[in-house]
């Protein structure tokens, strides 16, 4: 495979590698990349099932970007593999192009198709509360993993935590925790949420969190 990304300039570049380095502290193995249509799609995933026995709601967040080349393609890809590719760029690259990873990596969560239209208005809810959601449920993660803990007990709790629902939100409060841990929450902003096909999506102005909750996926 030979799939280039040209974004539109290295302030782009820029934004994509912060992404990217804030998305692998949540989970290192994959990103999905899609292009089409002049935009780049970069899903990541926050939080989703691992084992026919887990119920953790499925939680991606998403980031889009000018691609300036047309290129066509989807794409699951190692984000350390792409961010050792932006780093050659450099700082100062007018039209930062890359090429993708050669070889796709597997994951469960990829194969997961959040609706790319159709989306219903169903309110806001404040950047502010959002915070406030993440900053508590990351210090009750925090209390209750013990020291030297294995990834099982850590996928435990982090899901009975981010699974709980929001106030007066038929939505997970992983969404908050996707936001922050993201970088999506900056100042304060009114977020308007949409849903679709049991999917809620959440869309503050730097990016989207998408969120669907069930095993049923």
């Amino acid at each position: 495979m030979n799939d280039v990304i040209t974004l539109q300039d290295a302030h782009a570049a820029a934004d994509l590698r912060v992404y990217l380095a804030r998305a692998r502290l949540l989970d290192d193995t994959a990103v999905r990349v899609i292009a089409g249509g002049g935009v780049l799609a970069v899903y990541a995933a926050v939080l989703h099932p691992r084992g026919l026995l887990d119920t953790s709601p499925t939680i991606l967040g998403l980031r889009t970007f000018a691609e300036a080349s047309g290129a066509v393609f989807d794409r699951v890809v190692a984000p350390a593999a792409l961010s050792d590719r932006l780093a050659l760029l450099g700082d100062d690259v007018v039209s930062p192009s890359l090429p993708l990873p050669p070889n796709d990596v597997r994951t469960s969560w990829s194969g997961i198709a959040p609706p790319r239209g159709e989306w219903e208005a169903i309110g806001t809810v404040s950047s502010v509360a959002l915070e406030l959601v993440a900053r508590d449920g990351a210090g009750e993660v925090a209390r209750a993993v013990p020291e030297n803990a294995g990834d099982l007990i850590v996928q435990k709790v982090r899901s009975e935590v981010w699974a709980r629902p929001l106030a007066d939100i038929a939505a997970p409060s992983g969404i908050a925790f996707a936001a922050a841990s993201l970088g999506f929450l900056v100042g304060e902003e009114e977020i308007p949420l949409y849903a679709s096909g049991g999917w809620i999506r959440a869309s503050p102005r730097r990016g989207h969190v998408l969120a669907r909750v069930g095993r049923g996926i």
